[in-house]
């Protein structure tokens, strides 16, 4: 059994930024949510050309450094909770962090300039991902509470997505040295979007949506493992290209979440708006997965191309919804500030749905074959405008933290 020290490190210039765990990592997520979607941009339209292929970037850089930036700012705070134990150790947690940044500061360098920095940032986040993984581990074998079910699927969609990063890491060594490694690219994004970021969203989602909404629900005893089994399926039938196999797991996924989340009755019309965000982000679930099926069925018909509009409609609409729901609750309450959505936070959650339809609109038009290419540089601009408002709103409270 390991044993975390309670030594802390001397107090420094950055104790306050430093002094709880969503405070960097939220802080640097923003940072670099607008770095490499400024990257991804001027490299799609061929302005700067990149050392990676541009799906490839675009896929790493979100699952893997923006997206996890927030998973684990909120995680090292709540993962514990779950299991009722000791918060992580500061120097865990600071240790976790340094790794990250100088990991995502060495891919970012080498997709501008050199593959080889590419693969050694890939190695040293993968690395920081497995020293992640390990610590939450050890933390859910020594606790004593007796309901593990929310910390044990969340090991388990961590361990997806560390299988995800090992497939991009082979995949982009094997492209540098022309081996071929045949279908790593849609069987990693598919895993890392579906069972590492969606699931992952939605096994906290589940819990604490009606936890905040302080509604007692009733779940199905196989809810979470029906959910988990849905998306492998569904992963291993895009993988391969099944697509009608595909469209009735999708479609069967929707209606089992939107009966479960109906069945709920949470009080969406009668909450404030940092609750009733949380709710519309729950919905948008079911309903990206069924115009997702929709869409590639559409796609298998007409042979066309809609650019994954369901899977960029279920990151955007569900987990960005959620995430800047979250992200903003989390920073008021551990900030000593009651959690209330002013207007600023009110127009940055609108602001969220926008981006996920405009940009659910630029695939429509491209699938339809319309030169609709204009959506794409305005769903990426208010991406930027997004985080960029979030980290002026919020930044100075997630670098002073408790202090503020």
């Amino acid at each position: 059994m390991q044993n975390y020290s309670t030594h802390q490190p001397n107090p420094s210039r950055f104790s306050s930024f430093l002094s709880q765990p969503h405070q960097p990592f939220f802080l640097m997520g923003i940072v670099w949510s607008v770095v490499t979607m400024i990257l991804f941009m001027l490299n799609y339209k061929g302005i700067l050309p990149l050392h990676l292929s541009t799906s490839i970037f675009h896929a790493y850089a979100m699952i893997f450094i923006l997206f996890s930036h927030f998973f684990y700012g909120f995680l090292l705070t709540t993962f514990p909770k779950f299991c009722t134990t000791q918060p992580f150790p500061q120097s865990i947690y600071i240790r976790l962090f340094i790794f990250y940044e100088i990991g995502t500061l060495l891919f970012i360098i080498g997709s501008l300039f050199l593959t080889e920095l590419i693969i050694i940032g890939m190695l040293i986040l993968f690395a920081s991902h497995l020293f992640a993984i390990r610590h939450f581990n050890t933390i859910y074998h020594t606790s004593d509470t007796s309901e593990k079910s929310d910390p044990f699927w969340l090991l388990i969609t961590h361990t997806a997505g560390l299988t995800s990063h090992l497939l991009f890491i082979i995949g982009v060594i094997s492209e540098h040295f022309n081996i071929e490694f045949i279908a790593w690219q849609p069987f990693a994004v598919s895993l890392g979007v579906y069972l590492y970021l969606i699931f992952l969203t939605f096994v906290i989602a589940q819990r604490m949506v009606p936890f905040f909404s302080y509604v007692n629900v009733h779940k199905p005893r196989h809810f979470v493992l029906t959910v988990f089994t849905l998306f492998m399926l569904k992963i291993l039938a895009f993988t391969f290209d099944f697509y009608l196999l595909n469209i009735a797991i999708t479609l069967g996924l929707a209606a089992f979440l939107l009966r479960e989340f109906l069945r709920w009755k949470l009080p969406i019309f009668t909450s404030p708006a940092i609750l009733w965000v949380l709710h519309l982000a729950l919905f948008w679930l079911p309903a990206g997965l069924f115009i997702d099926a929709i869409s590639t069925l559409a796609e298998f018909w007409f042979e066309t191309s809609f650019l994954f509009a369901g899977m960029h409609l279920i990151t955007i609409g569900f987990m960005t919804t959620m995430l800047i729901g979250f992200g903003t609750r989390i920073t008021l309450g551990h900030a000593g500030q009651a959690p209330y959505a002013d207007k600023i936070a009110i127009m940055l959650f609108w602001l969220t749905e926008i981006v996920a339809l405009i940009r659910f609109l630029y695939s429509l038009g491209m699938g339809l074959g319309l030169d609709l290419s204009w959506l794409f540089d305005l769903s990426a601009t208010l991406w930027i405008v997004l985080f960029v408002g979030w980290g002026i709103k919020f930044g100075p409270l997630l670098f002073r933290g408790k202090s503020a």
